[in-house]
Order: structure tokens, then sequence, then C-alpha cells
């Protein structure tokens, strides 16, 4: 079954410094976009995440965020060093510039990046542990695509055999009405008594017959359904190629609708695109 490419999961482990935690949103896109939210103690993974991720998915926009917790213990501590050094360079900045020197906040100091600082922690048990509660959360995340495109799959199959159930209605009627625009045609010929010799009245019988006839047409959203149902059933993504057979149904039923010479037929090729479409956004959100 395909992969949705819109789902949520997070993942969290506690450990004695503290606890950890992931969380992965995906939505829709046309390809793969990646973006990582961390603490800056752990920015120089990001790379490693990503490829991670790239290995398990293939399409969709995927935020991905990391929490770090810490236990009562490993508080974040001051750096009076670096508090101190902002403090001068802002008192040299100040005497470059007119007027009275602007008061400083503690607030604002201790936003100042590196003036707060973590405890130290272990640093390989910390990339250890942020690597397996991200695994955690990524098969959660491929689980809970892989629910919602279950439920997809069944919404764009009952879909298809409606599709299917307008092609065998076209199919059969469609002798009886080429049968009928025949007869209509040779009715008007004898009410204002043409005189037309039959190898002339066959030409156009047969002009008339291939412009009508859609059996071609027919033929080619059979195959596109078979092929549908494959690619449907199908583990690896296919929300692309399922895109590209969605542009040929279309195709096929603007040409049985430019054919149609009754309105069963006009009826059928109006359906089928209304079904098309509802099919083409459930698509939309397939991997």
């Amino acid at each position: 079954m395909p992969r949705s490419m819109t789902a949520f999961a997070s993942a969290s482990a506690k450990y004695p410094w503290g606890t950890l935690t992931w969380e992965l949103r995906s939505i829709n896109h046309r390809f793969l976009e990646t973006t990582f939210r961390l603490p800056e103690t752990l920015r120089h993974l990001e790379i490693n995440y990503r490829e991670r991720l790239r290995q398990l998915i293939q399409r969709g926009k995927v935020d991905a965020s990391l929490r770090i917790e810490l236990a009562q213990g490993h508080s974040s501590a001051i750096n009076l060093e670096c508090a101190r050094q902002y403090l001068e360079a802002c008192q040299d900045i100040q005497q470059l510039m007119p007027g009275p020197p602007a008061p400083l906040s503690p607030i604002e100091i201790l936003r100042v990046p590196g003036v707060m600082q973590e405890k130290a922690i272990d640093s390989e048990a910390l990339q250890a542990a942020t690597r397996e509660v991200y695994d955690q959360a990524l098969q959660k995340l491929i689980e809970a695509r892989s629910r919602e495109g279950e439920r997809l799959a069944i919404f764009i199959a009952e879909r298809l055999e409606k599709i299917s159930l307008e092609v065998a209605n076209v199919r059969a009627v469609l002798p009886q009405i080429m049968a009928q625009q025949q007869q209509k045609l040779r009715d008007k010929l004898a009410q204002i008594n043409a005189q037309l010799d039959e190898e002339r009245l066959e030409q156009e019988l047969l002009y008339l017959a291939n412009k009508a006839d859609a059996d071609e047409e027919l033929d080619r959203l059979e195959t596109h359904l078979t092929e549908f149902y494959r690619s449907l059933a199908s583990t690896s993504p296919v929300g692309r190629r399922l895109d590209f057979l969605l542009q040929e149904f279309n195709r096929e039923a603007n040409t049985l609708s430019s054919k149609s010479q009754a309105a069963t037929t006009t009826h059928s090729a109006v359906e089928l695109k209304v079904l098309i479409e509802q099919i083409r956004e459930q698509v939309q959100n397939l991997e």
C-alpha cells in the first residue's frame, strides 16, 4: 500500500540527566524537504539526522524538532566570563555613540548565546540517546503515514471501481448509440429525397462511425485502470506515477466527451471527470 505524506509522530525517553523528546511532522510536498530544530550543542549532527530520514522517506515536507529537558541537578549554569566580555563590548561601543548610555537588562544579557550553558552531559551518551529516540520517532512517523495511505488507497479504489462501471456502461450502450446515429442519417436522407449512391452512403456512415467510435478510448481507460490498481498495490513511492496516470485518464475522458453522440455517454464522461478529480485530490497526499 502507498504511504501518505501527512502524519505526526513523537517519541521520548527518560535518562538520569533528563528527558529527550523528538517530534516529527510531515505534510505534502513535491519533493523531500527537511527542517531541523536542534539544541546548539547538537547542531553538528543535523546532517546525520537528515541522511537517516532520506533513507526512509522520499517525499514530503518534514519538520523535526528535538527537545531536551534536564533533570534537577543538571540545570543550566551562567558563564560569567562570557557575560563580562559582552558587557565590556557594549561599553566600548557605547563610547563611540553620543548621548547617555542605554540601560542593559540582566534578562537581555542572559539571552546572549553562550551566557547560559547547560551542565556537561556525556557527549557520546547524549548522541547515542538522540539517535535511538530519533529512530523510534521515524518508525512511528512511517507507521502513521502508512495507516493514512491505507485509508487513502481504500477511498481511491472505491472511485476506480466507479470509473470501471462507467466504462462498462459506455461500452454496453455504444453499439446501440452508433446504430441509432446511422439510422437518423438514413431517415434524414429519406426525408429530403437525397439521391446518394450506396457507395457514397457507406462512406458517410463509415465516417460517422469513426467519428463516434470510442472503443479506443475505452480500451485505454481499462488499461490505465489495470496499471493504476497495480501501482496502488506497490509498497514503493508511487505518488508521481499515479499523478501521471490521472493525466492520461483525464485525456481519455475529454476525448470521450468530444465524441459523445448521446446524453448517456455525455453523462458518463462528466462522471468520469468528477471521479478523476476526486482521485487526484487524494493522490496529491501520497508519497
